[in-house]
This record gives structure tokens, C-alpha cells and sequence, in this order.
């Protein structure tokens, strides 16, 4: 079983930056697939950005050039640097693992309990 927990959220001016850790314990993390998704208010959670095991990423059309994912296989973490963030990546992001790969949700079996992540205006 893969445990999975967030940190790093918190409130930003547009414009500004902040980076996302996501600590997974509990399994193989050098061979699984890492997701970050996202959910705001009153919207179905949505994909941002995924690293497969070798370390190939994709990202979601809405962050792409602003967001990067990234994965220290050594300390079994991975990180979303977000940059020039808008008011609307706000949201609850949540750090996902898989033994495959994607950008489904229904193909992450394993999930962090999410980390809020507020842009002012």
C-alpha cells in the first residue's frame, strides 16, 4: 500500500510561484508513475501534470510553460514547481501514483490527501 502526502500549498499573489512536494512511502517509488491533479470549488477534479518512472513528463494544455513536475527517485518525492500562477489554478492539488501510466484519474489507485492552493488577484 502507497502512502502519499502533500505539502507546499498555500496562498500567492498571481504572478508568483510555489513548489509542491508530494512524500510516498509504503511501496516501490522508483517504478510507478506520478500524477498531480487538481479540484476548485464546484468543479470535477482535473489533471495537471504526470512523470513516469523514467522520468518522460505531459502536462495539462492549462499549465503547460508554467508548471513543471519533477521526481527524486533517491528521496522518494515529487515535486510540481508552479510558476506565474493565476488566480484560476486555485484549487485543492492532490499528488497520485500509479503502476501504469496517464493521465486518467481512474488509473491512479493511490492518492494524497491534497494540499490547498490559493492565487489572489
Amino acid at each position: 500500500q502507497v502512502q502519499l502526502v502533500e505539502s507546499g500549498g498555500g496562498l500567492v499573489q498571481a504572478g508568483g510561484s510555489l513548489r509542491l512536494s508530494c512524500a510516498a512511502s509504503g511501496g516501490t517509488f522508483s517504478i510507478y508513475s506520478m500524477g498531480w491533479f487538481r479540484q476548485a470549488p464546484e468543479k470535477e477534479r482535473e489533471f495537471v501534470a504526470t512523470v513516469r518512472w523514467r522520468g518522460s513528463t505531459f502536462y495539462a494544455d492549462s499549465v503547460k510553460g508554467r508548471f513543471t513536475i519533477s521526481r527524486d527517485n533517491a528521496k522518494n518525492t515529487v515535486y510540481l514547481q508552479m510558476n506565474s500562477l493565476k488566480p484560476e489554478d486555485t484549487a485543492v492539488y492532490y499528488c497520485a501514483a500509479t503502476p501504469g501510466s496517464g493521465s486518467t484519474e481512474s488509473g491512479y489507485p493511490y492518492w494524497g490527501q491534497g494540499t490547498q492552493v490559493t492565487v489572489s488577484s
